[in-house]
This record gives C-alpha cells, sequence and structure tokens, in this order.
C-alpha cells in the first residue's frame, strides 16, 4: 500500500491551492510506504527538478526545467524482497517518471541507482523538439547508509549526463525501516556535515528589537544562466542579507565563492536560484513588458544559526528596471525590501536578465541617471524661479524710477 501527500513549502504557500493558480515552482514529495502488515517499510520526502537541453525543429537548442511535477502517483513502489530491493517510482505528466533503487549489506543499505525519463513527444514542454519520444538518463549513486538511519541531505546535489542535469535538495530518506518506525538517527551527506559551521551572523540581545552590527561590504559575485550553450542571464553583485525574526536582527555577507547559481530563461521571465550550505534557495524572478524588465520576485529559504528555517516570498516587487536590450548597474548600496523582514543590500551591482549577447553585458543603464532625472526638474525650477526674481526685480525698479520721473515734472 502506498500513502502519498504534497507539502506546502516556505513562501509558496499550500501547494494544492498553487496547483490550481499556476504558481508552483517546486514542492515536496512525501512516501510513506508500507507492507502487507500495514508497518512503514521505506519512507522519504524530497525535493527535486530537472533540466533538459534538447534540439528544436529550427536546427537550435533550448533548455526547459521541469519542477511542477503536478499530479504525482507512486505505482511500482515496493518495500523489497528477497529478489528485489526497495524502490521508489515517481510518475508525474505524460510520460515522465523517476525511480530510485535501493540495496543492502549486512550492517548498511545504499541508495544504489536514481532514474529520470522524460517525454520529448510532450507538447507542452517540448513544443518544438525534433526528435519525439521517451528518453531515459541512469545514474549510479551508490551511497552507503547504516541500518535504522535516516539520511538527511539539506544541500543542493547536482547529476549531469546526457543534456539532463538533475537537483536534488531538502531529501530525508530511509529504505528497510525496522520494526514500522522511522528511525530518529540521522546520517547526514558530505555537504551537510561540512556545512556545520554557519556564516558570522551578528546578533543582539531582543530588547524588544536588536539592531544588528555594521558589517563590512560583501565581495561581489559574478553569476550566469545558460540556455543550451548561450548565455542568457547574467549578473554581478555584492548581496547583504537583512533578516528580524523573533525580534532579532541579523546581518549576513553571501560570501560568493561558497554559493552556487542556477535558473531557467522563458520567453517573459527569468530566473536567477542562489544556493550555498546555509542558503537552501534565494531566487531572484525578473520579468519584461514591451521595452523594459525589472526584478519582480524575489524568494527566500535559509537556514539561521539557532537551526531555525527562514523563509520569505514577495512576487510584487519592481526593482532594477532598465529598458531591453541593455543592462541595469548600480555601483552605489542599494535596498530591496522583500518585506518588514527581510531586506537585500545590493554592492556593485549589473544584472541582465535578457538579450545577452555572445556572452556580454550590454551598454548600462546606470542607477544614478535616476538621480540625475530627480535632480533636473529642481535646477530647471530654481533657474525659472531666479529668472523670475530677477524680471520682477527689474520692473519694480523701473517702475520707480518711472514715478520719480513724474514728480520731478
Amino acid at each position: 500500500m502506498v500513502c502519498f501527500r504534497l507539502f506546502p513549502v516556505p513562501g509558496s504557500g499550500l501547494v494544492l491551492v498553487c496547483l490550481v493558480l499556476g504558481a508552483v515552482r517546486s514542492y515536496a514529495l512525501e512516501l510513506n510506504l508500507t507492507d502487507s502488515e500495514n508497518a512503514t517499510c521505506l519512507y522519504a520526502k524530497w525535493q527535486m527538478n530537472f533540466t533538459v537541453r534538447y534540439e528544436t525543429t529550427n536546427k537550435t537548442y533550448k533548455t526547459v526545467t521541469i519542477s511542477d511535477h503536478g499530479t504525482v502517483t507512486y505505482n511500482g513502489s515496493i518495500c523489497g524482497d528477497d529478489q528485489n530491493g526497495p524502490k521508489i517510482a515517481v510518475q508525474f505528466g505524460p510520460g515522465f517518471s523517476w525511480i530510485a533503487n535501493f540495496t543492502k549489506a549486512a550492517s548498511t543499505y545504499s541508495i544504489d541507482s536514481v532514474s529520470f525519463s522524460y517525454n520529448t513527444g510532450d507538447n507542452t514542454t517540448f513544443p518544438d523538439a525534433e526528435d519525439k519520444g521517451i528518453l531515459t538518463v541512469d545514474e549510479l549513486l551508490a551511497i552507503r547508509i547504516p541500518l535504522n538511519d535516516l539520511f538527511r541531505c539539506n544541500s543542493l546535489s547536482t547529476l549531469e549526463k546526457n543534456d539532463v542535469v538533475q537537483h536534488y535538495w531538502d531529501v530525508l530518506v530511509q529504505a528497510f525501516v525496522q520494526n514500522g518506525t522511522v528511525s530518529t538517527n540521522e546520517f547526514l551527506c558530505d555537504k551537510d556535515k561540512t556545512s556545520t559551521v554557519a556564516p558570522t551572523i551578528h546578533t543582539t540581545v531582543p530588547s524588544p528589537t536588536t539592531t544588528p552590527t555594521p558589517k563590512e561590504k560583501p565581495e561581489a559575485g559574478t553569476y550566469s544562466v545558460n540556455n543550451g550553450n548561450d548565455t542568457c542571464l547574467l549578473a554581478t553583485m555584492g548581496l547583504q542579507l537583512n533578516i528580524t525574526q523573533d525580534k532579532v536582527a541579523s546581518v549576513i555577507n553571501i560570501n560568493p565563492n561558497t554559493t552556487h547559481s542556477t535558473g531557467s530563461c522563458r520567453s517573459h521571465t527569468a530566473l536567477l536560484r542562489l544556493n550555498s550550505s546555509t542558503i537552501k534557495y534565494l531566487d531572484f524572478v525578473f520579468a519584461k513588458n514591451e521595452n523594459r524588465f525589472y526584478l519582480k520576485e524575489v524568494n527566500i529559504s535559509m537556514y539561521l544559526v539557532n537551526g531555525s528555517v527562514f523563509s520569505i516570498a514577495n512576487n510584487n516587487l519592481s526593482y532594477w528596471d532598465a529598458p531591453l536590450g541593455s543592462s541595469y548597474m548600480c555601483n552605489k548600496e542599494q535596498t530591496v525590501s522583500v518585506s518588514g523582514a527581510f531586506q537585500i543590500n545590493t554592492f556593485d551591482l549589473r544584472v541582465q536578465p535578457f538579450n545577452v549577447t555572445q556572452g556580454k553585458y550590454s551598454t548600462a543603464q546606470d542607477c544614478s541617471a535616476d538621480d540625475d532625472n530627480f535632480l533636473v526638474p529642481i535646477a530647471v525650477g530654481a533657474a525659472l524661479a531666479g529668472v523670475l526674481i530677477l524680471v520682477l526685480l527689474a520692473y519694480f525698479i523701473g517702475l520707480k524710477h518711472h514715478h520719480a520721473g513724474y514728480e520731478q515734472f
């Protein structure tokens, strides 16, 4: 028997509601597999998405990200027996599926392999694919875990093969569950083991709301997103996060040397996603209208130094506005106010989410132009006021001399 349910992801609202609204990017999958006696034999909860590069009918290449799994089934998932090991089998969409296989040794069990199958004949996902059919990518993993331990990997794991990039994060899994009870002993993946040292976060005792200790200017990082062989998004920026939770304010500088970037480019939107050992995701979503682009949405989910998860989302922003075909640049410090509890300070910013040519930035619109545009009407108004005063003075002086001439006559 298979039991499953869809879980909400912080910052994305309730998944079932978002499915109706078409607003889901990714959500947690959860499987509680039970045996004939209704005892849990396999438990898993995880998030995943896939990026596929394919050839179009125009002999060009496109990249599509598959993250909204829609209606999910788990047909074929098994607890395992003497001949076959446990298996998680997931089906989503027409011709899309994912399988994870497990094996057992004397004192350990292994996540042996995963396979992902996708259907280029699905015209919704691959409307212009040259070759139609179901393709499968297999990956050998051999991740060994002590028996009766729950495997955890919150960090982003990436597998890349045959034009397919698989992303996994927030993974919890235990095969060969003993006595029907999922273990409380956790076995961490290597990435999580190396991420136990959190970034320096300045905090003070809340009374009633603390003020964070000022932090040095963050180092600027360069990030990019590719669409096939071409770069479709460029971003250079130093990022400083200002977070308030439970009346405690924190300042966190993002280290670009330990930060990874992924994303996607579509006809009217572009996504830059940053993640690290403590940042599950920091999304910058750009939109465009007829002739301009702007930052429309920011989503974040990250671990704080106290172990809690901080998540915020805002899809109604309007920052970094510039004409299409150009880049937006601002060397001075700027603040993106996502919510009352979360702001991002940017330094040495330059971004171009659309119309990138030959992997290089186009001519930049500098944020200082906004200041100049604000000062121009003030300067013009002041000049006109000065001219008006001079005219009035000249008029009154002339009028006074005119009256003096009448009195002498």
